[in-house]
Parts: structure tokens; C-alpha cells; sequence
């Protein structure tokens, strides 16, 4: 291979970022703030180790997951509660906010509707920030572990992968089989996971997560919402997952409801308002 004469200035180009996000519809967090401040739990959901659970959260309430027993890391999905083909959409999430997410930066839906599922309101990992490596939590990148690519690599039928426990939790909750519910599970967000990309070769990585017994990561839901949040196999995702080797923790997710009148003027997110006329 040639290298060309101009290689140096190609590289060089400066990066546009794609989608500038001054102009999206900004949450206000000073009203979330204030409605945090008076909640009352109304349901929790304790998620074992190498398992998953659903859990649903009424729009204008909260919902909170926390490591409790030691350092773990979860898969979570989210989908509209009453239609399940509005999911979380975790690309354009990436696109529109980065690699990881934290407080104040939302979950968006798919497409058609395209619209905030669940605004990040506290975070407390959000002291890491980026690490020398590359590294930080809750990202969205990582698709989810699953038995089809740990049977391509390793060999064997694993079935606590994220993936399969996900299944699981979504058909025992809607009343459906495993194949039905498998079309519905989609890529995740990756709470207190710690991941990036290799400066030498862009792959994907992971560490040990920084998360401890007390930490957690709490939403506030734009819209009604079912979730499914499964305990990942890999534990704190220190040395690999898909695996029964790893210490795995359970984890905890709550809902809170705000005290009534704290969200006046609030109003849930409507769909997209793109025509879906698509130039024809």
C-alpha cells in the first residue's frame, strides 16, 4: 500500500460534530430537582444475579437502580408500556449525546416517534468522567452479551446472557412465548458498565466497574414505560462475562412517586412530529 503525499493533512481535517444538540427540547432539571425532593416509594423490584426483571413506571414518576451487595453491572431496556415496537433507540441516544450517558442527557425512542423515554436526573458515578483509557460508565455502545455470539466465540449453549435473561423477563411479564418476545429486546444501556474503545485497534472494551454497594442511577419517565433490567453475568465486568465465573450481585430498581402539584406545567412528550410523508 502507497501511503499518499497529503496523509498527514487528510488526517488532520478537524471533526463537525453531526448532530449539534442546542437546539433539542431541554429538560428542566430545576423542576425535576424540586419534584425529587418529596418522593415516596410505590414499588420496587429486586433483579438477581445472572437474571432479569420487568418493572413498569407511570410518566411523571421516577425510578432508581442501585448496586446493593457489591460491584455490579446491569442491562436495562425500555420500552413505551403500551406498545411495545417503541423501544429504546440506544444509536440515536449515542448519536445525539455520546458514547456514555449521565445526568440531564436522555433516553430517546425509536423510530416513529423518536421522543424522550427517560431523562437521567442523578447520577453517583458521575464523578469518573472519561479515564486515560477511554473509559466511562453507563454507555451506549455495548449491544448486550448474548448466547449467539458467546456460542460463535467460546462454543456451547450459555442461557444467562443479558440477552436470554431479557427474554425471559419480557415473556413472563407480557404473557408470551420466548420466540414471540426475542424481536422486542433490543440494544441496551449499560448501566455502571465501563467500557470504550482501544486507541490502537477501536475495539471494544471493558473494565471493572467503579460502581459500589449505595450507587445508582435515577430516571425520571417522559412517558409510561415498562422496563426489564437484567443483572449482567459478567458481575462488575472485571475479566469477561457470559460466564458463571464471575461474583454477580443483585440489583435493585425502585420507583418513587412525586408529590402531587411538584410537576405542574409538565407535560408528557408527544410523538415525532415528522409528516412520515418521506418525499412521496
Amino acid at each position: 500500500m502507497t501511503m499518499p503525499i497529503d496523509a498527514d493533512a487528510r488526517r488532520a481535517v478537524a471533526p463537525v460534530i453531526c448532530y449539534p444538540v442546542e437546539t433539542l427540547p431541554a429538560p428542566d432539571m430545576a423542576q425535576y430537582g424540586r419534584a425529587r425532593e418529596t418522593l415516596t416509594k410505590v414499588d420496587e423490584a429486586l433483579v438477581a444475579p445472572r437474571d432479569a426483571r420487568c418493572f413498569t413506571v407511570p410518566a411523571g414518576h421516577f425510578f432508581r437502580i442501585t448496586s446493593v451487595e457489591g460491584p455490579q453491572v446491569g442491562d436495562l431496556n425500555l420500552w413505551a408500556r403500551h406498545d411495545l415496537s417503541e423501544r429504546f433507540y440506544s444509536g440515536k441516544t449515542r448519536a445525539l449525546h455520546g458514547t456514555h450517558i449521565t445526568t440531564g442527557q436522555r433516553m430517546w425512542s425509536s423510530f416513529p416517534t423518536l421522543r424522550p423515554m427517560a431523562t437521567l436526573t442523578h447520577d453517583t458515578l458521575d464523578w469518573y468522567g472519561m479515564d486515560d483509557f477511554g473509559g466511562s460508565v453507563h454507555d451506549v455502545i455495548g449491544t448486550r452479551c448474548d448466547p449467539y455470539t458467546n456460542q460463535l466465540l467460546s462454543g456451547g449453549q450459555y442461557h444467562h446472557c443479558c440477552h436470554s435473561n431479557l427474554i425471559r423477563a419480557l415473556a413472563d411479564h407480557q404473557g408470551i412465548s420466548y420466540a414471540e418476545a426475542e424481536p422486542f429486546v433490543h440494544d441496551v444501556l449499560n448501566v455502571f458498565m465501563c467500557t470504550g474503545f482501544t486507541r490502537d485497534t477501536g475495539q471494544y472494551f471493558m473494565k471493572a466497574s467503579p460502581v459500589r454497594p449505595g450507587d445508582y442511577l435515577e430516571f425520571f419517565a417522559e412517558i409510561d414505560l415498562l422496563g426489564a433490567l437484567s443483572a449482567c453475568p459478567g458481575g462488575d465486568c472485571s475479566s469477561k462475562h457470559s460466564a458463571d465465573t464471575a461474583a454477580c450481585y443483585p440489583l435493585l430498581v425502585e420507583v418513587f412517586a412525586p408529590a402531587s402539584g411538584t410537576l405542574d406545567g409538565w407535560q408528557s412528550p408527544q410523538p415525532n412530529g415528522y409528516d412520515r410523508s418521506h418525499g412521496g
